[in-house]
């Protein structure tokens, strides 16, 4: 069976201190509203979120690369195995008791080594021509003293393996005396003493008298003398003759190497292993270890995971394979961007600076506390998205829920702020692929893909000094990914001021949006802060004039 599945809270792609703190707040709030969410990230933790963690000692979301189904989402528990020193005669109660048709086999120590099926026992059944060599099998005389249920007249070391064939004890001693050779195991059933003492100087090594038939004292001592096994069943000669059959371990029949996939593989990658191989069931391992089983039958109708958004909308900038999950509910502060739903759902939207905002407040409508570590978060986020209320984002709402929050933190917002954004503001060791993708937002304008990027420093030289190679990189995720435009906002938060780099086409647009010369690979925009309202609205204006 499959636990419950949590619901994912998750930002967009890319994702900034909003993105990552309104998620674990979010996920607070519907915790103590008893709900099963898990906060969770779709990307790396950018140096200013990393800073606002630390600070306030909250470890980083879930990482979810993608929403693809993979095995994990369809293994069953695999509580039912067998070890692969097990008899055939375990095997097949385990089958009977619970109704399968293949077992994983382990070792001692749990790691996977094959798979048995009730075909593998079917065909063992129907080669039964005769008994068995049990030197071939290694099997143990504890095994055939389990299997028969034999009482122990007479000991000997029971995890010894059997050196000889098995043999049925029929008509005169002379025929008797013609089958049977050293080290064989021999079933007899009530004869005279004069016959089993022969029977036991024939150096045999086990003696298993079947019916519960009579065995005198001469016999035992005669068997004693010879250091061999002497066995008592209730079951007739035929029974335990196909009791000693099913003796054999279950490694001597069960396939090694078996397809196996892991819980990461998605669904989508082992269909066609599925197609080729046409088992009904395939072992779930990971290091080795056996930790689950992926039916065939469970792989048509997975079940889908459920995602609420929060900081974005836009199909374009959710975490990969968000077509694959099922939104449940929508927390943001941006424009819609025409995600699709099969259902109605719960969504909250406010023209606010930062959907940490609208969390916080939904914690107060609702009358559930804030903790000081999420109250810390959220007002880290509002701070970034404000970028410490200089943004024209941001609105007196977000002051008033800052300060609120900043009180419950225990911290001073402008000194807690400028720490934050400053542990932020550094490119550090950050490549020129790196700082083009930094906080990078997919958007749709008219006809055009366009990406924006934004990194917020204290001095924009150390950032700029990179132009050529920032272009070179930006032109680079066009080309691979398909976008007709990539931008990267270098924004200095002293100035208050973004120096806007730009590759691709139409570079008409740049200059119509902003009314600058777009001849080169860069403009500089005063008071421009805020991708949000100061870069796409002029760009979607733009892109009327230039398709006319």
């Amino acid at each position: 069976m499959r636990s419950a599945k949590p619901i994912y809270t998750i930002g967009h792609r890319n994702p900034d201190t909003d993105s990552i703190c309104s998620a674990i707040g979010y996920a607070h709030l519907k915790q103590a509203m008893g709900e099963n969410v898990v906060p969770a990230r779709a990307g790396k933790v950018n140096a200013e979120t990393k800073y606002a963690l630390e600070h306030f000692r909250v470890e980083q979301p879930l990482l979810l690369a993608d929403l693809y189904p993979r095995v994990k989402d369809v293994m069953l528990d695999s509580q039912i195995v067998v070890r692969q020193h097990d008899t055939l005669r375990r095997l097949g109660e385990v089958m009977r008791e619970h109704d399968l048709r293949s077992v994983p086999v382990t070792d001692s120590k749990g790691v996977m080594v094959g798979i048995v099926t009730v075909s593998d026992l079917a065909k063992r059944y129907f080669q039964e021509l005769g008994m068995q060599n049990l030197a071939d099998m290694r099997v143990r005389y504890r095994d055939v003293i389990a299997a028969t249920d034999s009482k122990v007249l007479v000991s000997g070391e029971e995890g010894d393996f059997i050196k000889g064939n098995v043999r049925i004890a029929a008509g005169s001693i002379s025929m008797i005396q013609n089958i049977i050779s050293e080290n064989d195991v021999v079933l007899v059933g009530d004869r005279h003493d004069e016959t089993l003492i022969d029977i036991v100087n024939q150096g045999i090594s086990c003696l298993i008298v079947t019916g519960n038939g009579r065995v005198s004292a001469d016999v035992i001592e005669a068997a004693e003398a010879k250091g061999m096994f002497v066995l008592s069943t209730p079951y007739d000669t035929y029974t335990v003759a196909r009791l000693i059959n099913q003796c054999v371990p279950i490694r001597r029949i069960m396939h090694e190497n078996p397809v196996c996939f892991k819980p990461l593989d998605m669904l989508s990658d082992i269909k066609g292993t599925m197609d080729e191989t046409n088992y009904r069931n395939y072992p779930v391992v990971e290091n080795g270890k056996l930790v689950g089983i992926v039916s065939r039958d469970n792989l048509m109708v997975p079940e889908r995971e459920q995602v609420i958004l929060v900081d974005h909308n836009e199909r374009g900038q959710a975490v990969e394979g968000i077509e694959e999950a099922k939104i449940v509910e929508i927390v943001d502060h941006h424009r819609l961007g025409g995600i699709q739903t099969s259902e109605p759902i719960f969504t909250h939207a406010e023209p606010v600076g930062c959907t940490a905002t609208i969390v916080a407040n939904m914690h107060w409508q609702k009358d559930i506390d804030i903790p000081a570590s999420i109250a810390g978060l959220l007002l880290s986020a509002i701070i970034s998205d404000t970028v410490l209320f200089k943004s024209p984002t941001c609105t007196e709402y977000d002051k008033k829920t800052a300060y609120r929050l900043a009180e419950i933190a225990g911290v001073d917002i402008n000194e807690y702020g400028m720490e934050m954004l400053k542990a932020g503001s550094g490119i550090g060791d950050m490549t020129p692929a790196e700082i083009a993708k930094n906080d990078l937002k997919e958007f749709q304008i008219g006809d055009y893909r366009i990406i924006v990027s934004q990194i917020s420093v204290m001095d924009t030289k150390e950032v700029m000094d990179l132009e050529p190679q920032l272009i070179e990189a930006m032109q680079k995720i066009c080309d691979h990914d398909g976008f007709d435009m990539s931008l990267v906002m270098v924004t200095d938060i002293l100035e208050e001021a973004t120096y806007l780099l730009f590759t691709g086409s139409p570079k008409t647009l740049i200059g119509e949006a902003f009314k600058k010369d777009a001849s080169g690979t860069h403009v500089y925009l005063p008071g421009v802060m805020s991708r949000k309202k100061q870069i796409i609205p002029p760009l979607s204006e733009a892109v009327k004039c230039i398709s006319k």
